[in-house]
């Protein structure tokens, strides 16, 4: 495999993206609420056959205010909020239970389009917890037992050889509930921004914020 050709400052320096002036975002074209403008832009991202549609960037800080993110999969959102399930003893979990705040970005660059949320974190019920993981493909609830999340580890081997072990411990037809240890996560909006690319970075920014128990809608500059 040749490798790849470092871009250098000036190349980085130039490299971007027009958007198209017809693909704005007003006030008239928002729905009611977040949530259901949040349904069809998230509708709209399947429907354009974006990859993973559902892969969000995850946020969070420690107990010092230093932050850390990565990319998770969004399992469930309704009016409470945006759902994604974890290890606990991870590193996003312990940031997220003991500094209960967090952020999430939908980025959607194939249609010129991001989805920002900002609000607490709470664990979900355990039923919801153990009703997703029913879900999961086998591997992946093995996996769960298998992996100490975002341990230090000896070696991909000791990995793979845990995940046999489990594989041994549940027979194929055996009903593999969730480490106690591993749980679903819901990031409880207060603030929901719908981003719009445009031309000449002019991009459209229309923010949904929760403010003395009910919405406002607020139009950003880019």
């Amino acid at each position: 495999m040749t490798p790849s050709t470092p871009a250098d400052d000036a190349d980085l320096a130039r490299m971007r993206r027009e958007y198209l002036a017809s693909s704005g975002l007003d006030e008239a074209d928002l729905a009611a609420d977040w949530l259901t403008q949040f349904g069809q832009w998230l509708a709209d991202a399947v429907t354009a056959g974006l990859p993973e549609p559902n892969a969000m960037v995850f946020a969070t800080a420690d107990a010092r205010g230093r932050p850390s993110a990565r990319t998770v999969l969004l399992k469930a959102y309704d009016a409470r909020g945006f759902t994604l399930y974890t290890n606990y003893d991870s590193r996003k979990g312990r940031e997220a239970l003991s500094n209960p705040y967090a952020s999430l970005v939908f980025p959607w660059f194939a249609i010129h389009r991001q989805v920002v949320v900002c609000g607490h974190v709470e664990p979900v019920e355990r039923a919801d917890t153990e009703a997703y993981f029913a879900l999961r493909p086998r591997g992946a609830r093995l996996g769960a037992w298998a992996s100490p999340q975002s341990s230090v580890i000896d070696s991909r081997q000791a990995l793979d050889e845990a995940w046999v072990e489990m594989d041994r411990r549940w027979p194929d037809d055996a009903d593999i509930t969730p480490p106690e240890n591993w749980g679903g996560l819901r990031v409880v909006p207060e603030t929901v921004e719908f981003w719009q690319g445009r031309e000449s970075r002019l991009h459209d920014r229309l923010r949904f914020r929760h403010t003395d128990g009910s919405w406002v809608v607020e139009r950003l500059a880019p």
